[in-house]
C-alpha cells in the first residue's frame, strides 16, 4: 500500500459583506483554521463598490501561503 501525503502551498478565498465589519470577522475567522493547516497570509486585496440603490459591499480577496 503506498500513502502520499500532499501540503496545501497556495490558497486563495474571496470574502464578501455588506459592512466593514462582518468582512473582518469572516476573514478572521478563516485565518484561524487556515492556521490549522500551516497556513498563513500572504496578502490580501480590498474594495469597497456602492451599488445604485447606495448600498455598499466589500470584498477582499486573502493569498494564503505555507509556513
Amino acid at each position: 500500500m503506498n500513502f502520499q501525503l500532499d501540503f496545501i502551498e497556495d490558497k486563495v478565498e474571496f470574502y464578501e459583506a455588506h459592512d466593514i465589519k462582518t468582512l473582518e470577522n469572516k476573514i478572521n475567522k478563516q485565518i484561524e483554521i487556515n492556521k490549522a493547516i500551516l497556513l498563513k497570509v500572504h496578502s490580501v486585496t480590498h474594495q469597497m463598490h456602492v451599488d445604485e440603490n447606495g448600498r455598499t459591499l466589500y470584498s477582499a480577496v486573502v493569498h494564503f501561503k505555507a509556513k
